[in-house]
C-alpha cells in the first residue's frame, strides 16, 4: 500500500521517501556489527527492511554507499570541530581544541572514524562530495595555523604543511582511541596536543631559521 510505513531491521519506521537515510543508517549498524570490508548492499538491504534491489535506486554500487557515509562523516567531523573552536580564546588554544575535537568525533564514531580513512576509499577524488566535505575540515586546521602564525605562537611556514603535521599527530592519537589503545584519553589527548602545540613554537626564537 503506497505511503504505507515498513519497519526496518533496525528497529526504526522506514517512511517512504527516505529511503536514502535508511539505507545509511543500515550500513552503519551492519559495520558496526560486522566492519566494512564484508559490507554489501544486499545485506544492507535486508537490515534496512526492503528489497535487494532498492538499494541501487541511489547507488551504483557498495563504494557509493561508503562515500556517502564518508560524505556524512567528514560533514559531521567539520561542524563539530567548528563548534568546538568557536570557544577557543586565543589562535593557539583553537588549534589544539580543534584536535581534540577529531579524536572525539572518532571515539563518539568509530564507524564513521574507519571508514573515512579506510581502505575500501583510497581513492576519494573518484566521490566530489565526500572529498569536499573531507578538505572542508582539513582547512580548518589550516585556518587555525594561519591564525597561529599571524599572532605569533607558530613557527613561519606553507600553512597546509604544518597542518598536515597537526593532523597527523591528531589522527594517531584517535586511531589509537578508537582501537582502545589509550585508556586515559581524557588526560593523555589534550596533553599531547599542547605540547604538539608548543613544538611548531618559532624556531628562531631558538636560533633557528623560523621556516618548516
Amino acid at each position: 500500500m503506497a505511503g504505507r510505513k515498513k519497519r526496518a531491521a533496525t528497529g526504526r519506521p522506514y517512511h517512504h521517501g527516505h529511503l536514502r537515510e535508511a539505507l545509511i543508517e543500515a550500513a552503519l549498524a551492519e559495520i558496526r556489527r560486522s566492519g566494512s570490508t564484508g559490507l554489501s548492499l544486499r545485506a544492507v538491504a535486508q537490515r534496512a527492511g526492503v528489497s535487494a534491489a532498492a538499494p541501487y535506486r541511489h547507488f551504483q554500487d557498495k563504494e557509493e554507499l561508503l562515500a556517502a557515509l564518508a560524505e556524512e562523516g567528514f560533514t559531521a567531523l567539520a561542524s563539530q570541530m567548528e563548534e568546538a573552536g568557536a570557544r577557543a580564546a586565543n589562535a593557539r588554544e583553537r588549534l589544539e581544541i580543534l584536535g581534540q575535537a577529531y579524536v572525539s568525533f572518532a571515539r563518539s564514531h568509530p564507524e564513521h572514524f574507519r571508514i573515512l580513512f579506510g581502505p575500501e576509499l583510497a581513492d576519494l577524488e573518484r566521490h566530489r562530495a565526500a572529498q569536499a566535505a573531507g578538505e572542508r575540515a582539513f582547512a580548518l586546521l589550516v585556518d587555525a595555523v594561519e591564525r597561529c602564525q599571524e599572532e605569533g605562537s607558530v613557527r613561519r611556514g606553507e600553512p597546509r604543511s604544518l597542518a598536515r603535521a597537526a593532523w597527523a599527530m591528531a589522527h594517531g592519537l584517535a586511531s589509537l582511541a578508537v582501537a582502545g589503545r589509550l585508556p586515559d584519553a581524557e588526560e593523555t589527548v589534550p596533553r599531547s596536543l599542547s605540547l604538539f602545540a608548543a613544538g611548531l613554537g618559532p624556531l628562531d626564537r631558538a636560533g633557528g631559521r623560523g621556516e618548516a
